[in-house]
Protein backbone atom coordinates (compact mmCIF):
# COMPACT_ATOMS: atom_id res chain seq x y z
CA UNK A 1 0.00 0.00 0.00
CA UNK A 2 1.49 3.34 -1.19
CA UNK A 3 1.66 6.37 1.84
CA UNK A 4 -0.52 8.36 0.23
CA UNK A 5 -3.53 5.18 0.67
CA UNK A 6 -2.16 5.08 4.23
CA UNK A 7 -3.47 8.56 4.55
CA UNK A 8 -6.49 8.15 3.79
CA UNK A 9 -7.25 5.30 6.65
CA UNK A 10 -8.16 5.81 9.86
CA UNK A 11 -5.57 5.64 12.92
CA UNK A 12 -6.18 2.56 13.99
CA UNK A 13 -6.19 1.09 10.61
CA UNK A 14 -3.04 3.25 9.58
CA UNK A 15 -1.48 1.65 13.25
CA UNK A 16 -2.50 -2.23 11.96
CA UNK A 17 -0.98 -0.85 8.01
CA UNK A 18 2.32 0.40 8.94
CA UNK A 19 2.57 -2.57 11.99
CA UNK A 20 2.16 -5.62 9.54
CA UNK A 21 4.96 -3.76 7.69
CA UNK A 22 7.16 -3.90 10.61
CA UNK A 23 6.51 -7.34 11.04
CA UNK A 24 7.11 -7.60 7.31
CA UNK A 25 11.06 -6.34 7.90
CA UNK A 26 11.41 -8.40 10.95
CA UNK A 27 10.88 -11.69 8.79
CA UNK A 28 14.05 -10.21 7.20
CA UNK A 29 16.11 -11.76 10.22
CA UNK A 30 14.14 -14.38 11.41
CA UNK A 31 17.17 -16.92 10.52
CA UNK A 32 20.45 -14.65 11.21
CA UNK A 33 20.07 -12.66 14.36
CA UNK A 34 19.98 -15.81 16.78
CA UNK A 35 20.59 -15.58 20.04
CA UNK A 36 18.47 -12.16 19.65
CA UNK A 37 14.93 -11.69 18.68
CA UNK A 38 13.75 -10.85 14.99
CA UNK A 39 12.63 -6.99 14.82
CA UNK A 40 11.37 -4.71 12.68
CA UNK A 41 10.69 -0.91 13.17
CA UNK A 42 9.09 1.53 10.81
CA UNK A 43 9.23 5.92 11.68
CA UNK A 44 6.55 7.23 9.67
CA UNK A 45 5.47 11.12 9.76
CA UNK A 46 2.48 12.74 8.64
CA UNK A 47 1.22 9.38 6.76
CA UNK A 48 4.71 8.76 5.13
CA UNK A 49 7.59 6.32 5.84
CA UNK A 50 10.55 8.08 6.39
CA UNK A 51 12.68 5.09 7.84
CA UNK A 52 12.84 1.73 7.86
CA UNK A 53 15.03 -1.33 10.15
CA UNK A 54 15.03 -4.58 11.34
CA UNK A 55 18.04 -6.03 13.21
CA UNK A 56 19.91 -8.50 10.49
CA UNK A 57 22.52 -10.23 13.83
CA UNK A 58 23.39 -10.37 17.03
CA UNK A 59 26.23 -7.78 17.98
CA UNK A 60 24.85 -5.33 15.31
CA UNK A 61 22.55 -2.31 15.88
CA UNK A 62 18.83 -2.98 16.73
CA UNK A 63 15.85 -2.56 13.90
CA UNK A 64 15.21 1.06 16.08
CA UNK A 65 18.54 2.37 14.92
CA UNK A 66 18.70 1.71 11.78
CA UNK A 67 15.20 3.01 11.16
CA UNK A 68 16.25 6.56 13.00
CA UNK A 69 19.23 6.55 10.56
CA UNK A 70 17.39 6.21 7.93
CA UNK A 71 14.54 9.01 9.08
CA UNK A 72 17.50 11.60 10.51
CA UNK A 73 15.93 14.49 11.67
CA UNK A 74 12.17 13.51 10.35
CA UNK A 75 11.88 11.65 13.26
CA UNK A 76 11.34 14.66 15.13
CA UNK A 77 7.61 13.87 16.05
CA UNK A 78 7.05 10.78 14.33
CA UNK A 79 5.58 7.46 15.16
CA UNK A 80 7.64 4.78 15.23
CA UNK A 81 5.85 1.18 14.77
CA UNK A 82 8.39 -1.26 16.31
CA UNK A 83 7.62 -5.31 16.55
CA UNK A 84 9.19 -5.88 20.17
CA UNK A 85 9.29 -3.33 23.21
CA UNK A 86 12.94 -1.19 23.01
CA UNK A 87 15.72 -2.07 24.91
CA UNK A 88 16.32 -0.32 28.39
CA UNK A 89 19.76 -1.62 29.08
CA UNK A 90 23.08 -1.44 27.47
CA UNK A 91 23.96 -5.18 26.39
CA UNK A 92 25.69 -4.89 23.10
CA UNK A 93 24.63 -2.31 22.10
CA UNK A 94 23.03 0.77 23.42
CA UNK A 95 19.60 0.96 24.93
CA UNK A 96 17.51 1.69 21.60
CA UNK A 97 14.53 3.23 24.10
CA UNK A 98 17.02 6.34 24.52
CA UNK A 99 17.91 6.56 21.07
CA UNK A 100 14.20 7.25 19.94
CA UNK A 101 13.31 9.91 22.96
CA UNK A 102 16.80 11.55 21.89
CA UNK A 103 15.47 11.26 18.46
CA UNK A 104 12.00 12.82 19.66
CA UNK A 105 9.42 10.64 18.10
CA UNK A 106 6.19 11.41 20.01
CA UNK A 107 4.63 8.42 19.59
CA UNK A 108 5.55 4.68 19.64
CA UNK A 109 3.49 1.56 18.73
CA UNK A 110 4.38 -2.08 19.67
CA UNK A 111 3.59 -5.07 18.53
CA UNK A 112 4.33 -6.49 22.36
CA UNK A 113 6.39 -6.14 25.56
CA UNK A 114 10.21 -7.73 25.47
CA UNK A 115 9.82 -11.16 27.80
CA UNK A 116 13.37 -10.42 28.64
CA UNK A 117 13.50 -9.28 32.34
CA UNK A 118 16.17 -7.21 31.90
CA UNK A 119 13.57 -5.28 29.65
CA UNK A 120 10.10 -6.37 30.34
CA UNK A 121 8.15 -3.26 30.81
CA UNK A 122 11.32 -0.91 31.35
CA UNK A 123 11.34 0.57 28.01
CA UNK A 124 7.86 1.39 28.01
CA UNK A 125 8.11 3.43 31.30
CA UNK A 126 11.64 5.16 29.82
CA UNK A 127 9.60 6.43 26.79
CA UNK A 128 6.63 7.50 28.48
CA UNK A 129 8.53 9.10 31.63
CA UNK A 130 9.65 11.24 28.23
CA UNK A 131 6.41 12.31 27.26
CA UNK A 132 6.20 9.38 24.41
CA UNK A 133 2.85 8.08 23.84
CA UNK A 134 2.80 4.56 23.85
CA UNK A 135 0.33 2.13 22.23
CA UNK A 136 0.78 -1.72 23.60
CA UNK A 137 0.06 -5.10 22.14
CA UNK A 138 -0.91 -4.34 18.43
CA UNK A 139 -0.84 -7.13 16.52
CA UNK A 140 0.40 -9.57 19.63
CA UNK A 141 0.14 -12.80 18.07
CA UNK A 142 1.80 -12.34 14.64
CA UNK A 143 4.95 -11.04 16.46
CA UNK A 144 5.05 -13.70 18.80
CA UNK A 145 5.04 -16.26 16.05
CA UNK A 146 8.72 -14.62 14.73
CA UNK A 147 10.50 -15.35 18.20
CA UNK A 148 8.78 -18.40 19.57
CA UNK A 149 11.61 -19.44 21.57
CA UNK A 150 13.46 -16.80 22.29
CA UNK A 151 9.71 -15.69 24.02
CA UNK A 152 10.15 -19.13 25.46
CA UNK A 153 13.42 -19.30 27.23
CA UNK A 154 12.72 -15.92 28.62
CA UNK A 155 9.43 -17.13 30.38
CA UNK A 156 10.85 -20.68 30.91
CA UNK A 157 14.00 -21.09 30.67
CA UNK A 158 13.64 -23.65 28.41
CA UNK A 159 13.92 -23.69 24.54
CA UNK A 160 11.31 -24.07 22.23
CA UNK A 161 11.40 -27.52 20.60
CA UNK A 162 9.94 -28.39 16.81
CA UNK A 163 9.68 -32.15 15.74
CA UNK A 164 10.35 -33.02 11.99
CA UNK A 165 9.25 -36.36 10.79
CA UNK A 166 8.50 -37.43 7.26
CA UNK A 167 6.35 -40.08 6.02
CA UNK A 168 4.01 -42.07 3.60
CA UNK A 169 0.55 -41.44 4.12
CA UNK A 170 0.18 -44.72 5.68
CA UNK A 171 2.95 -43.48 8.58
CA UNK A 172 5.67 -45.57 7.58
CA UNK A 173 9.00 -43.74 7.73
CA UNK A 174 11.32 -46.43 5.90
CA UNK A 175 10.50 -50.11 4.08
CA UNK A 176 11.05 -53.00 6.64
CA UNK A 177 14.78 -53.07 4.50
CA UNK A 178 15.13 -50.05 6.03
CA UNK A 179 15.19 -47.81 2.66
CA UNK A 180 14.09 -44.45 3.42
CA UNK A 181 15.86 -42.33 0.38
CA UNK A 182 14.06 -40.72 -0.74
CA UNK A 183 10.18 -40.59 0.64
CA UNK A 184 9.32 -36.98 0.35
CA UNK A 185 10.39 -35.13 -3.01
CA UNK A 186 13.12 -32.11 -3.51
CA UNK A 187 10.55 -29.16 -2.50
CA UNK A 188 9.53 -30.76 0.64
CA UNK A 189 12.97 -31.70 1.46
CA UNK A 190 14.40 -27.73 0.66
CA UNK A 191 11.70 -26.78 2.80
CA UNK A 192 13.74 -28.87 5.75
CA UNK A 193 16.70 -27.20 4.96
CA UNK A 194 15.14 -24.36 5.59
CA UNK A 195 13.73 -25.33 9.07
CA UNK A 196 17.19 -26.28 10.03
CA UNK A 197 18.09 -23.11 9.44
CA UNK A 198 16.00 -21.40 11.98
CA UNK A 199 16.98 -23.63 14.64
CA UNK A 200 20.29 -23.63 16.99
CA UNK A 201 20.55 -26.85 17.01
CA UNK A 202 19.54 -30.05 15.45
CA UNK A 203 18.92 -33.88 18.14
CA UNK A 204 19.07 -36.90 16.61
CA UNK A 205 19.85 -40.59 18.12
CA UNK A 206 22.74 -42.52 17.69
CA UNK A 207 20.60 -45.27 15.99
CA UNK A 208 19.84 -42.94 13.57
CA UNK A 209 23.42 -42.23 12.71
CA UNK A 210 24.31 -45.98 12.67
CA UNK A 211 21.62 -46.29 10.00
CA UNK A 212 21.68 -43.50 7.93
CA UNK A 213 24.78 -41.66 8.46
CA UNK A 214 23.19 -38.66 8.04
CA UNK A 215 24.52 -35.03 7.24
CA UNK A 216 22.52 -33.05 9.69
CA UNK A 217 23.65 -29.62 8.21
CA UNK A 218 21.64 -27.30 5.64
CA UNK A 219 22.36 -27.57 2.28
CA UNK A 220 20.74 -24.25 0.32
CA UNK A 221 21.98 -22.75 -2.55
CA UNK A 222 24.00 -19.44 -1.91
CA UNK A 223 21.40 -17.47 -3.45
CA UNK A 224 19.08 -18.23 -1.31
CA UNK A 225 21.27 -17.97 2.08
CA UNK A 226 21.62 -14.71 1.06
CA UNK A 227 17.71 -13.96 1.16
CA UNK A 228 18.34 -15.32 4.72
CA UNK A 229 20.84 -13.31 5.58
CA UNK A 230 23.10 -16.54 6.15
CA UNK A 231 26.17 -18.03 3.90
CA UNK A 232 27.48 -21.71 3.86
CA UNK A 233 29.60 -21.16 7.00
CA UNK A 234 27.47 -20.02 9.35
CA UNK A 235 24.20 -21.28 8.18
CA UNK A 236 24.65 -24.75 10.17
CA UNK A 237 23.14 -25.36 13.94
CA UNK A 238 24.59 -27.52 16.36
CA UNK A 239 24.62 -31.18 15.51
CA UNK A 240 23.47 -33.27 18.72
CA UNK A 241 23.90 -36.77 18.69
CA UNK A 242 22.14 -38.08 21.75
CA UNK A 243 24.96 -41.05 22.37
CA UNK A 244 24.51 -42.86 26.00
CA UNK A 245 27.38 -45.56 24.85
CA UNK A 246 29.70 -43.25 22.99
CA UNK A 247 28.80 -45.53 19.93
CA UNK A 248 29.66 -42.92 17.56
CA UNK A 249 31.50 -43.69 14.34
CA UNK A 250 35.20 -41.94 13.91
CA UNK A 251 34.11 -41.83 10.03
CA UNK A 252 30.77 -40.76 10.58
CA UNK A 253 30.41 -37.96 7.53
CA UNK A 254 28.76 -35.17 9.54
CA UNK A 255 32.12 -34.80 11.02
CA UNK A 256 34.06 -33.81 7.70
CA UNK A 257 31.27 -31.31 7.47
CA UNK A 258 31.66 -27.72 8.66
CA UNK A 259 29.68 -27.00 11.90
CA UNK A 260 29.96 -28.45 15.21
CA UNK A 261 29.16 -31.32 16.72
CA UNK A 262 28.11 -32.46 20.21
CA UNK A 263 27.74 -35.67 21.40
CA UNK A 264 25.58 -36.29 24.82
CA UNK A 265 26.67 -38.95 26.86
CA UNK A 266 25.93 -40.42 30.38
CA UNK A 267 29.08 -39.24 33.11
CA UNK A 268 29.75 -42.59 33.50
CA UNK A 269 30.23 -43.70 29.63
CA UNK A 270 32.76 -41.03 29.71
CA UNK A 271 34.27 -42.04 32.54
CA UNK A 272 34.94 -45.84 32.09
CA UNK A 273 36.14 -44.49 28.03
CA UNK A 274 39.37 -42.49 28.23
CA UNK A 275 40.88 -43.53 25.12
CA UNK A 276 37.55 -43.72 23.15
CA UNK A 277 36.86 -39.80 24.37
CA UNK A 278 40.26 -38.80 23.40
CA UNK A 279 39.75 -40.64 20.03
CA UNK A 280 36.24 -38.77 19.51
CA UNK A 281 37.72 -35.40 20.89
CA UNK A 282 40.61 -35.48 18.58
CA UNK A 283 37.69 -35.55 15.36
CA UNK A 284 37.08 -32.10 16.38
CA UNK A 285 33.71 -33.52 18.83
CA UNK A 286 32.59 -31.90 21.38
CA UNK A 287 31.25 -34.34 24.33
CA UNK A 288 29.33 -33.21 27.01
CA UNK A 289 27.98 -35.51 29.86
CA UNK A 290 24.30 -35.01 31.02
CA UNK A 291 22.08 -37.05 33.55
CA UNK A 292 21.49 -40.63 33.10
CA UNK A 293 19.30 -43.71 34.13
CA UNK A 294 20.63 -47.22 32.39
CA UNK A 295 20.81 -46.47 28.66
CA UNK A 296 18.47 -42.97 28.87
CA UNK A 297 19.81 -39.88 28.73
CA UNK A 298 17.37 -36.97 30.69
CA UNK A 299 15.87 -35.36 27.55
CA UNK A 300 15.15 -32.48 29.72
CA UNK A 301 19.12 -31.74 30.61
CA UNK A 302 19.93 -31.93 27.26
CA UNK A 303 17.75 -29.23 26.30
CA UNK A 304 18.81 -27.16 29.89
CA UNK A 305 22.18 -27.64 28.40
CA UNK A 306 21.46 -26.44 24.79
CA UNK A 307 19.78 -23.46 26.06
CA UNK A 308 21.78 -22.31 29.44
CA UNK A 309 25.00 -23.08 28.17
CA UNK A 310 24.83 -22.89 24.10
CA UNK A 311 21.74 -20.03 23.77
CA UNK A 312 19.97 -22.42 22.18
CA UNK A 313 16.51 -21.46 22.04
CA UNK A 314 14.80 -23.09 19.09
CA UNK A 315 15.77 -26.70 18.85
CA UNK A 316 14.50 -29.43 15.84
CA UNK A 317 14.37 -32.67 16.59
CA UNK A 318 15.22 -34.61 13.83
CA UNK A 319 15.44 -38.29 14.30
CA UNK A 320 14.40 -41.83 14.74
CA UNK A 321 11.18 -43.19 16.28
CA UNK A 322 12.36 -43.93 19.58
CA UNK A 323 13.75 -40.78 20.38
CA UNK A 324 10.80 -38.95 18.33
CA UNK A 325 8.07 -40.55 20.87
CA UNK A 326 10.68 -40.38 23.64
CA UNK A 327 9.92 -36.16 23.50
CA UNK A 328 6.83 -36.21 22.80
CA UNK A 329 5.94 -39.21 25.47
CA UNK A 330 8.19 -36.27 27.83
CA UNK A 331 6.04 -33.78 26.95
CA UNK A 332 8.64 -31.77 25.83
CA UNK A 333 7.48 -31.21 21.93
CA UNK A 334 5.70 -27.39 21.38
CA UNK A 335 5.41 -28.39 17.66
CA UNK A 336 5.23 -30.95 15.32
CA UNK A 337 6.41 -30.36 11.65
CA UNK A 338 4.99 -33.49 9.75
CA UNK A 339 5.83 -33.85 5.80
CA UNK A 340 4.12 -36.36 4.05
CA UNK A 341 4.14 -37.99 0.92
CA UNK A 342 1.88 -39.10 -1.33
CA UNK A 343 2.76 -43.17 -0.93
CA UNK A 344 1.96 -46.11 0.73
CA UNK A 345 4.71 -48.17 1.82
CA UNK A 346 2.61 -50.95 3.88
CA UNK A 347 2.39 -52.39 7.11
CA UNK A 348 6.07 -53.90 6.98
CA UNK A 349 7.29 -50.53 7.02
CA UNK A 350 8.99 -48.75 9.67
CA UNK A 351 6.29 -47.00 11.76
CA UNK A 352 6.47 -42.65 12.62
CA UNK A 353 6.97 -42.78 16.05
CA UNK A 354 7.19 -44.85 18.87
CA UNK A 355 5.11 -44.09 21.81
CA UNK A 356 3.95 -46.20 24.90
CA UNK A 357 0.69 -48.20 24.59
CA UNK A 358 -2.39 -46.02 24.56
CA UNK A 359 -5.31 -48.22 26.41
CA UNK A 360 -7.94 -45.58 25.93
CA UNK A 361 -9.63 -42.46 24.06
CA UNK A 362 -8.99 -40.28 26.97
CA UNK A 363 -5.15 -41.20 26.79
CA UNK A 364 -4.85 -39.76 23.11
CA UNK A 365 -2.53 -37.33 22.73
CA UNK A 366 -4.09 -34.17 21.69
CA UNK A 367 -2.80 -31.88 18.98
CA UNK A 368 -3.75 -28.34 17.16
CA UNK A 369 -4.01 -27.95 13.35
CA UNK A 370 -1.77 -24.36 12.99
CA UNK A 371 -0.81 -24.74 9.17
CA UNK A 372 -1.55 -27.01 6.20
CA UNK A 373 0.54 -26.26 2.72
CA UNK A 374 1.39 -28.22 -0.11
CA UNK A 375 4.89 -28.61 -0.90
CA UNK A 376 5.59 -30.16 -4.71
CA UNK A 377 3.52 -32.99 -4.46
CA UNK A 378 3.87 -33.29 -0.58
CA UNK A 379 1.86 -31.85 2.41
CA UNK A 380 3.52 -29.89 5.30
CA UNK A 381 1.32 -30.28 8.67
CA UNK A 382 2.24 -28.30 11.73
CA UNK A 383 0.72 -28.68 14.84
CA UNK A 384 1.09 -27.44 18.23
CA UNK A 385 0.89 -29.62 21.64
CA UNK A 386 -1.81 -29.62 23.60
CA UNK A 387 -1.07 -29.74 27.42
CA UNK A 388 2.19 -30.83 27.98
CA UNK A 389 3.77 -33.78 30.13
CA UNK A 390 1.45 -36.43 28.72
CA UNK A 391 3.16 -38.61 30.68
CA UNK A 392 1.51 -37.32 33.77
CA UNK A 393 -1.97 -39.21 32.19
CA UNK A 394 -0.67 -42.78 31.51
CA UNK A 395 0.05 -45.01 34.82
Amino acid sequence: MANREALKLSQPEQDAHWMQHALMLAEKGRYSTRPNPAVGCVIVKDGHQVGEGWHPKAGEPHAEVFALRQAGELARGATAYVTLEPCSHFGKTPPCADALVAAGVSRVVLAMQDPNPKVSGRGIVRLQSAGIEVVNNLMADQASVLNQGFIKFMQTQKPFVRLKLASSVDGRTAMASGESLWITGDAARQEVHKLRARHGAIITGIGTVLADDPSMNVRLPDAMLADMGLDQALCHPIRVVLDPNLSMPLEAKMLSLPGRTLLMTAPQTVENSTSLVEALLAKGIEIVAVQAQEDRLDLESVLDYLAKEEQVYDVMIESGASVAGAFVEAGLVDELHWFVAPHLMGHKGKPLLVLPQINSMAERISLKPQSVSQVGDDWHFVFSFVGNDISENRE
